[in-house]
């Protein structure tokens, strides 16, 4: 695949789980990227293996729900790139808690990360697409921001926030040459949904096996879906040609094939 040849992206929350396996199809499909998150050790050892297989790829420490971080990440991608062509807005974070146990620090944290970080890596790489009258902005939701699940309030509400961003931006793309998308896959083969499984055995004392089974049990799922699989979904929304697609919502639930 090369049909992204010359062009440049970032991916945020690019260290681990979706954002590595984004980064990974991106490059294998001709882009220079740019991995970025808070564990700057993660996204590092991403950028040095793309390195290793022939890839250009660098790395950069960022918190997204940290303003200035998100600026100078821009303009630091830009230094190394030349320009932002691609953005992947993946960075993320979920909790899973009833509405009486969610704590105020807990639910800002859960829409800074997910909304605000949205937001702000949005903002950065606009005027120069704007300018360029081309880019591609990506936006990870998630099946949770089409309708909800118990427990997971914050995440939804957070989650809806990101979808409704997709529809305002890509309204506001018309004309720009820059096209707005998110994929919305529901539970992925990640660190993250790991990490959620740790919880359920914890409150619930029941093994890695029942936990994962009444997860998947809850969301109507079959199977977990694989990070390769939203890494492919993203890349399709970079289409180059005319028309490309603009406010689509994919939706990944594991009904179809691997």
């Amino acid at each position: 695949m090369s049909e992204l040849a010359g062009y440049s992206a970032v991916i945020t929350g690019g260290g681990r789980g979706i954002g590595a396996a984004a980064a990974v199809a991106l490059a294998e499909a001709g882009a220079t990227v740019s991995v970025a998150s808070r564990n700057e050790g993660q996204v590092v050892d991403v950028a040095a293996e793309l390195r290793q297989q022939g890839h250009e790829a660098f790395a950069f420490r960022c918190d997204v729900t940290e303003p200035y971080q998100v600026r100078d990440l821009a303009l630091s991608a830009i230094e190394a790139m030349g320009r932002i062509d691609i953005l992947v807005n993946n960075a993320g974070t979920a909790t899973s808690n009833p509405i009486t146990r969610i704590t105020d620090a807990e639910w800002h944290h859960i829409m800074d990360v997910n909304a605000t970080g949205t937001f702000l890596c949005t903002q950065a790489v606009w005027a120069g697409m704007s300018e360029r009258r081309w880019g591609r902005i990506i936006n990870v939701a998630s099946v949770a921001g089409l309708g909800g699940g118990k427990y997971i309030s914050a995440y939804t509400a957070a989650k809806h926030a990101v979808v409704g961003f997709t529809r305002a931006m890509a309204e506001e793309a018309v004309g720009t040459g820059i096209t707005v998308n998110a994929v919305c896959p529901g539970y992925v083969d990640t660190p993250l949904t790991d990490e959620t499984i740790a919880r359920i055995m914890h409150h619930t004392g029941t093994s890695k096996h029942e936990a994962l089974a009444s997860l998947l049990e809850q969301a109507g799922q079959p199977r977990l879906i694989r990070a390769a699989e939203v890494a492919q979904a993203i890349v399709g929304l970079c289409h180059v040609g005319v028309p490309a697609p603009n406010g689509e919502l994919v939706v990944l639930d594991g009904l179809g094939s691997q």
